[in-house]
């Protein structure tokens, strides 16, 4: 039985790293079609995220299903709880990478913020596309080396969304309002993708350490999730 519940553990390991490929592959279909307005790759990573929803799902299932059967206790049932809370933010990445997608279809032929902050953006989706690389790899290899590059990529997005918000309140920023509310929404949405990637790399690093960091659940509460384009009217 103890093989068994093993083999189970490492089924729901290569699970999460299937997800976090499918993760990769929407953000980098997303920032592409972001830059260069390109609608039917848009269109693809929109008609893609139910497939991320469905195997973050099914794994949810199996965990619980383990957690029925198996009554792990001590560390094997940190790695499944933290499995569930793991999911349920590569689900929110692909929905991130969705909002990005439908920005670039809503505004087609047009680019979805102005020339002057098209580098800021071609940065930022860089970075994402780095950070759900080292992602993938973290949960593939639990190396802790890995979480420190994803916490120092996210600071640099991070000040790349600043820099987004001082350019449109800035004296020189003569955007319409629908393109201020898209050049924000655009960066709030990479920003967020990154902070979930740093919340899922401190449970790997809880799992390996025993030590908690909750920050990025005060971070949370304090910066909700966006709205959508959808909700925009």
């Amino acid at each position: 039985m103890r093989d068994v519940f093993q083999q189970e553990l490492a089924e729901v390991q290569d699970r999460l790293v299937d997800i976090a490929n499918h993760v990769i592959v929407s953000i980098e279909a997303a920032v592409r079609a972001f830059g260069d307005s390109n609608v039917q790759l848009a269109e693809q990573v929109i008609a893609a995220d139910p497939l991320i929803d469905d195997k973050a799902s099914a794994l949810d299932e199996l965990a619980i299903d383990i957690i029925a059967r198996q009554s792990p206790v001590a560390r094997d049932l940190r790695i499944v709880v933290s499995a569930l809370r793991i999911s349920a933010s590569l689900e929110r990445m692909g929905d991130l990478a969705r909002h990005i997608a439908m920005l670039a279809r809503y505004r087609f032929p047009m680019q979805v913020v102005p020339e002057s902050l098209q580098p800021t953006f071609v940065e930022m989706g860089a970075s994402d596309i780095e950070i759900a690389k080292l992602l993938r790899d973290l949960l593939a290899t639990q190396d802790l080396s890995i979480a420190e590059r994803i916490e120092a990529s996210d600071e640099h997005v991070d000040q790349l969304h600043r820099d987004v918000f001082s350019h449109v309140l800035g004296t020189e920023w003569q955007g319409a309002a629908h393109t201020t509310v898209d050049a924000t929404l655009a960066s709030r949405y990479h920003e967020r993708f990154a902070d979930h990637a740093v919340g899922i790399a401190k449970k790997v690093k809880y799992l390996a350490t025993g030590d908690w960091v909750g920050d990025e659940d005060a971070h949370a509460a304090l910066s909700p999730e966006p709205v959508q384009p959808a909700d925009l009217g």
